[in-house]
């Protein structure tokens, strides 16, 4: 094997790596010519200016998250058998913590595969490379979920914004074998979900735990879900014995599966779907009246980036004083923010603000954040993104 590239930190630059933290930015490297002219995702050594070795990491020149730590061994072979390994430690974890058959099977860093992001679905996984390495190395991925996992087909969602970062395309593509339209389940009820065509990964496993909890308070309530997406809150909650649940979406994609899921599994008797802005329906909700024993708000990211930040915490603000003004006295309120650039204690500042301006009293019965098959990094808070709280208001 050739002689894997080194790279250098600047001088007093290694201490936060020494440390454990997985990645070093382009300002910390030594960057020469020749470093910039490497292949974005090759594996090298990393150095600190005082000689410390940091192990192999991917190496991207024109990132700004400059190199990822692959393994503490400088001369890891990283290749098909590493990560097969490392994936069949994936799922081993998942096995112990999370349903079976549907769950996030990799969190990037925080299973040691920097920047893969992958989602099982039965017989059938997506994969969205999100860093350079990983796109570089999608045929091995793809190889190694079907040799370890036996799986039927395998979909590429490399559609993120993150990519662009990485100075990669955005595509959509079935990778192996045959996938499209499935079936996910979860509380003992069924969501059709389009993986080529759906958001993301196609469904958003990290708030099961939270429907779990929610779903477990809707006896005999009246719901409402805003942001609701495929409704799994709201049709969570309608299994689970609420009396009325009012699903609210800006996407009539969205709403058409939510009406499919709320029919198939019998439960569209009790569901209602309203389309719209969410914000702007709730304002006209509050203005008519309108109270619920539950409101649940799980938007998509309001702070995006860090120049997003001031005006991601006041919408976050905006939703929970309108949402407030819609639970009936001592109903409950669950709020969520997907972004990582809303900190836990800014997102709860906003929301507290939201509810004063409401003129709601209350106590937050529950912080939370995502299932345990989406496990955080202990130097990365970025793999801790989703926050939430569950507030009964008088």
């Amino acid at each position: 094997m050739a002689a894997r590239p080194l790279i250098r930190l600047n001088p007093h630059q290694e201490r936060r790596l020494k440390a454990g933290h997985p990645w070093a930015y382009s300002n910390e490297i030594r960057m020469t010519p020749e470093l910039r002219g490497l292949t974005p995702g090759l594996p090298v050594r990393l150095e600190g200016d005082d000689g410390w070795r940091g192990g192999t990491f991917a190496f991207n020149p024109h990132s700004l998250i400059a190199a990822r730590l692959l393994d503490r061994d400088p001369e890891a072979a990283i290749d098909g058998d590493w990560i097969r390994r490392r994936i069949a430690a994936a799922a081993a974890l998942r096995a112990r913590v999370a349903d079976r058959r549907f769950h996030r099977l990799v969190h990037a860093e925080a299973d040691g595969l920097p920047g893969l992001v992958v989602d099982r679905y039965g017989e059938v996984a997506v994969v969205a490379a999100n860093s350079a390495w990983a796109d570089g190395m999608t045929g091995e991925i793809v190889a190694a979920l079907i040799a370890e996992l036996g799986l039927a087909g395998v979909v590429g969602r490399n559609d993120s914004p993150v990519r662009e970062l990485e100075g990669l395309p955005q595509a959509v593509a079935l990778l192996a074998g045959q996938a499209g339209r499935v079936a996910v389940e979860e509380g003992g009820l069924r969501f059709g979900i389009d993986l080529m065509a759906g958001q993301k990964t196609g469904w958003f496993f990290d708030q099961r735990r939270n429907r779990d909890m929610v779903a477990a308070l809707a006896a005999g309530a009246r719901v409402l879900d805003a942001f609701c997406h495929l409704g799994a809150f709201g049709l969570r909650c309608a299994a689970a014995g609420a009396t009325s649940v009012t699903l609210i979406d800006s996407s009539a994609a969205a709403l058409a599966g939510a009406t499919e899921a709320a029919a198939e599994n019998g439960l569209a008797g009790r569901v209602a779907m309203r389309r719209g802005d969410a914000l702007e329906a709730m304002a006209e909700a509050g203005q008519a009246g309108e109270r619920y024993d539950i409101v649940v708000c799980d938007p998509p990211a309001f702070a995006k980036s860090r120049k997003d930040q001031a005006a991601g915490l006041r919408a976050y603000g905006r939703m929970a004083r309108l949402a407030a003004r819609l639970v009936a006295p001592g109903g409950l309120l669950f709020v969520a923010s997907c972004s990582y650039h809303a900190p836990l204690e800014a997102f709860a500042a906003a929301v507290a603000e939201g509810l004063h301006r409401a003129r709601r009293e209350g106590r937050v019965l529950a912080t939370t954040g995502a299932g345990p098959d989406h496990p955080v990094h202990p130097h990365l808070p970025e793999s801790a993104y989703l926050k939430a709280q569950l507030i009964q208001l008088d």
